[in-house]
């Protein structure tokens, strides 16, 4: 199904366009889904219109067209102008000294007696036009036929003094945070692009000091953090316990308990926040049809409690990555729309191909979102009207877990507002995968 809202090749019989809705949604907003049309893609109602100032523009900078010019022709063409530069200038004073030394040579005319000097003079004029003409045509031939070959040797040269770059580019291609420990180490020359190649090593030494840091930090975070709470949280539960517990201590106790479970999701999501930020560990082949299926089984008592309505229509999806971050992606999407929806409300979850790629919908109703408001929801620690008082319901990192997981997986994740209220998040994944690592079937 394409993301457009019209039938694709995996749409089903009869999916399809949408049906007009009782209300036009408002430029910007996401039709609601239809009963019984699952399988159709949520898109905008009217997709954006670039103004026309931005328009062969690119993050408000003109593009010109030596922009799309590579370097190596760069160098090139500068190789070619000054060639043809030079030889013209070559061709002009080869052009004046033949004709000074023409110019002051004795003519005669052979077997002519008493001629008229004028006639004399003309001829030798005429004489010397003629060779100059002459000169002059091979001349530029020749400069025209050798600066080509100049421009063929200086493609070659400029590819050759290049090199050293493409090497410097192979690299911080290759490096990953668990790779950073490679270094160009280019040796030739002590000019500016061993300068340039010795700068980035410097600068991956003090990124793998950076990370191995994180990585210690985000450890030992895990243990002083959590174990202090699971010790109040164990105490707290034997207080409560206690039958001789009075009924103030017992409702203090549970407000405790409450203030502490949220501090444990609070420090749970940081780290999983940290984490997902990273290079991936792990990468294998994963269906998005079957971790939502997973997630939706995990959460049933939660969306059974909770009295929506919940429809779903997942296909295979293959993403090579991450299996538990994937899960976690997915399960954020769905918590996310149980907990910020409205009464009798609903959510739709689908996975498939969307425009090629592989990539799963949540879309939910619940409360208007402003669409500028809709950025901000991806940040940490913020919730929708700005809500970060109320902490009963989360952390306020659903969505931020969500964008870093995507960015992990080198995915894109967009959300639009609905129309009526709530939600609409489409995660999609690139096309091209790795081979998976560590074994040979996944």
């Amino acid at each position: 199904m394409r993301p457009d809202g019209e039938p694709g090749p995996e749409a089903r019989p009869g999916h399809g366009a949408e049906p007009a809705g009782p209300a036009a949604p408002a430029p910007g907003e996401v039709p609601p889904t239809p009963p019984g049309d699952t399988g159709t893609w949520r898109r905008l109602s009217a997709p954006p219109v670039e103004p026309a100032a931005a328009q062969g523009s690119v993050s408000g900078r003109v593009t010109h067209l030596s922009d799309n010019i590579s370097l190596r022709m760069r160098f090139t063409l500068i190789y070619g102008m000054l060639f043809f530069a030079a030889g013209s200038l070559l061709v002009l004073l080869n052009y004046v000294i033949v004709a000074g030394i023409l110019d002051s040579l004795d003519f005669t005319v052979a077997g002519a007696y008493d001629l008229d000097p004028v006639i004399v003079e003309e001829a030798k004029n005429s004489f010397i036009e003629s060779v100059l003409g002459q000169i002059s045509r091979f001349s530029i031939l020749a400069l025209v036929i050798v600066g080509f070959l100049a421009l063929a040797l200086g493609y070659a040269v400029a590819g050759r003094a290049l090199s050293p770059l493409h090497k410097i580019t192979r690299t911080a291609r290759r490096l990953s945070e668990r790779s950073l420990h490679e270094r160009i180490a280019l040796s030739g020359p002590d000019d500016e692009i061993r300068e340039l190649a010795d700068t980035f090593d410097a600068m991956l030494e003090r990124l793998d000091r950076a990370f191995d840091g994180q990585r210690r930090f985000v450890a030992n975070a895990s243990h002083e953090l959590r174990t202090p709470l699971a010790i109040n949280r164990t105490l707290l539960e034997v207080a409560l316990a206690d039958p001789e517990a009075t009924p103030d201590l017992k409702t203090i106790g549970r407000t405790l308990l409450e203030t502490n479970s949220r501090h444990e999701r609070l420090i749970d999501g940081l780290l999983f926040l940290a984490r997902s930020d990273r290079e991936l560990d792990v990468r294998t082949l994963v269906d998005l049809g079957e971790v939502s299926s997973t997630v939706l089984s995990q959460l049933a008592a939660r969306i059974e409690e909770s009295g929506l309505t919940v429809r779903s229509d997942l296909r295979g999806a293959p993403v090579t990555g991450d299996p538990v971050l994937l899960e976690r992606l997915v399960a954020n999407l769905v918590e996310n729309a149980l907990r910020y929806n409205v009464a009798d409300g609903e959510i739709t979850v689908r996975s498939g191909i969307n425009e090629g790629a592989p990539a799963v919908q949540v879309e939910n109703s619940g409360p208007v979102i402003p669409a500028y408001e809709i950025e901000g929801l991806f940040e940490p620690f913020r919730r929708s009207a700005g809500d970060r008082v109320r902490s009963k319901n989360s952390a306020g990192l659903g969505l931020s877990i969500v964008r870093s997981v995507v960015r992990a997986h080198g995915g894109t994740v967009v959300a639009w507002p609905r129309a009526g209220g709530g939600l609409v998040v489409t995660v999609r994944f690139p096309t091209g995968h790795r081979r998976p690592e560590g074994d040979g079937a996944s």
